[in-house]
């Protein structure tokens, strides 16, 4: 009855149109006075989640990244990946993925990857021959590597949601090759695709323009070497990587490149500020509900649920794909990590899964939410981007879903692919 009355009042309260945030703090006042607990102790709870040290990771990452994307970063990398790849058949849209893996280890964030990536290349690959839904049906499943590679915000919020138990930079390091995986799988795909509808290939660049581009690239691209360089020598931690890099992308973006007006840095800012307001109401709502939740005893309930269905580890991680791949459809990512996790990580301690691989399981899990309906938010600014109705882009994408689907089973079964850098570099 507890948790009837705490989860049902808050999927009553989002059917109703209650903000996420909201519902889940009024859900946590519901549950609060159903137990008998005091109100105070609630504030005490939304007070303690928001006052973490790893916390400013956040504000710091969303600010590099949202510096860097509107300081002509993408176009840049637009061009650095072009060279690379852009020369082969159907070139564009590995120039594309290729795009987004840089600038998704830049800025952190599958909405900005899609919007910068996007207003670049759509445009450009249907003016060499590419159908517009292609297109951006490619910008929108690549731009979920922004949430594997590092520095994912998303890893930071897991990292919090999991009680600080899981380390940071060993999320960070984990995301590395699902995240490449990814994007080599929908690499793989697009050149099938390409093949059987003949898209064109694209110039080859004269050397001395290559090294141009690349070195105008380069400055950008060292955000990456800074952020896990830092981590891994053991300069600084995670955490102050997140400061580190707003340094170096306002010195790269101002003083280098020299695309953003300084006149415009107080809008940016006080956009960054609106943004990160919600993430932190969210997450100091989110402290309080998992309290509640803890105290009624749900998390190890469902533990005993799912294993009483099957304590077969594959079974069980199946169920647990299913039920966030299920969510993901109906939910944002964040909120659905920060009531998630608490749940399901005892499920799969009980079963012997590493928190970290759990991570990425969810990352993957949850990525690909973003890109399906009904509350899809990459997948409805890749469609305001490209001018197209949702459906198109959703018929689009389903090879790309397949694909996803290949990746996430891989990244599920094969722990390896999450542990091995973690284990290899922090211990």
């Amino acid at each position: 009855m507890d948790a009837l009355v705490l989860l049902g009042s808050f999927f009553v309260l989002m059917i109703i149109g209650v903000p996420v945030a909201y519902a889940m703090g009024a859900a946590a006042l519901v549950g609060a006075w159903w137990i008998d607990i005091p109100l105070d102790a609630l504030m005490i709870q939304i007070a303690a989640g928001v006052n973490k040290f790893s916390l400013l990771a956040i504000p710091f990452f969303v600010l590099a990244g949202a510096i860097m994307a509107e300081g002509g970063m993408s176009r840049r990398l637009v061009a650095f990946a072009g060279v690379l790849v852009g020369f082969i058949r159907g070139g564009l849209s590995l120039v594309n993925i290729l795009a987004s893996t840089f600038f998704g280890a830049i800025s952190g964030s599958s909405m900005a990857d899609t919007a910068s990536i996007g207003s670049v290349l759509i445009p450009e690959m249907e003016k060499k021959g590419y159908p517009r839904d292609f297109a951006t049906a490619v910008t929108v499943s690549g731009s979920v590597q922004a949430i594997l590679i590092p520095p994912s915000h998303n890893a930071v919020i897991y990292s919090l949601a999991a009680g600080g138990s899981v380390s940071i930079a060993a999320l960070f390091l984990a995301g590395v090759l699902p995240g490449l995986l990814l994007g080599l799988t929908l690499a793989i795909l697009c050149l099938v695709i390409a093949r059987k509808r003949n898209f064109p290939a694209g110039r080859r660049i004269p050397l001395g323009e290559a090294v141009k581009i690349s070195i105008d690239a380069l400055w950008g691209l060292m955000t990456m070497v800074i952020i896990l360089g830092g981590i891994l020598t053991g300069v600084f931690t995670a955490t102050e990587s997140a400061s580190i890099a707003v340094i170096w992308a306002f010195f790269v973006t101002m003083f280098i490149y020299r695309d953003y007006r300084w006149r415009d840095l107080p809008k940016l800012v006080h956009r960054t500020v609106k943004t990160l307001t919600i993430v932190m109401i969210l997450i100091g709502f989110a402290a309080a509900f998992g309290y509640v939740m803890t105290l009624m005893m749900i998390p190890q309930k469902i533990t005993a649920a799912i294993t009483q269905l099957s304590s077969n580890p594959i079974m069980v991680l199946l169920l647990i794909n299913v039920l966030l791949l299920a969510l993901g459809t109906l939910m944002d990512m964040a909120p659905l990590i920060l009531i998630m996790t608490p749940i399901l990580m005892p499920v799969v301690k009980s079963i012997g899964v590493d928190p970290v691989h759990f991570g990425m399981i969810m990352m993957v899990n949850l990525g690909m939410g973003l890109i399906t309906p009904p509350v899809g938010g990459v997948l409805f600014v890749g469609s305001a981007v490209a001018k197209l109705p949702i459906e198109r882009v959703v018929k689009a994408l389903y090879p790309f879903f397949g694909a996803l689907l290949i990746v996430l089973a891989m990244v599920t079964y094969l722990p390896w692919l999450s542990l091995w850098l973690p284990n290899l570099l922090l211990k």
